[in-house]
């Protein structure tokens, strides 16, 4: 190939590389941030939620099991609704008690019970005046990784049970110190 066309040839390659881009474009990632604000001090509220082998708090969990206690990668497995339910599995990848906090994600889980995938989630509790304030965040892709995903997989279905999730989790935790 002559050298004066080398040039052509390479900005016509760049020319074609945004359109094959734009045509492979996937889910992109959600992210969600929820919170409450409860009427018990930090402290109260951390000795509820602080463990990560025990969310009997969450009204969806019927029990769960776990090794590692609060280490990093311990491991815990959540049973949903009742014995035998379906489970969430996660793992526990920063646990900081002194800033009453702890980040995890999701290891294995059907996309029937939660439609997300690649999931992971803070919770925490501050200081809020005489109470505190529990935020829990997320980010997770839908349950259907290629385009065109079914609607009980997309991103509005991924956002809703997501969103479902940590009302429930934080509704109760309000019930239960009041607001």
């Amino acid at each position: 190939m002559r050298s004066f066309l080398r040039p052509l040839w390479v900005a016509l390659l760049l020319l074609m590389v945004p359109a094959s881009l734009a045509q492979a474009h996937g889910p992109s990632r959600q992210k969600l941030e929820l919170s409450v604000d409860v009427a018990a001090p930090p402290a109260e509220v951390w000795g509820v939620i602080g463990n990560f082998q025990d969310m009997s708090w969450h009204p969806a969990v019927f029990s769960n099991t776990g090794e590692g206690g609060n280490d990093v990668n311990a491991t815990r497995v959540l049973t949903l609704g009742k014995e035998g339910g379906p489970t969430i599995s996660e793992l526990l990848y920063k646990y900081q008690p002194e800033k009453m906090s702890y980040s995890y994600r999701i290891t294995d889980v059907a996309v029937e019970v939660l439609p997300v995938t690649n999931y992971s989630s803070h919770l925490s509790v501050k200081p809020h005046g005489d109470g505190s304030t529990i935020e829990w965040k997320g980010a997770f892709y839908r349950g259907y990784p290629n385009n065109d995903p079914p609607p009980e997989l997309n991103d509005e279905a991924a956002i809703a049970a997501v969103t479902g999730v940590y009302q429930a989790g934080l509704d109760a935790l309000a019930k239960r110190f009041g607001q």
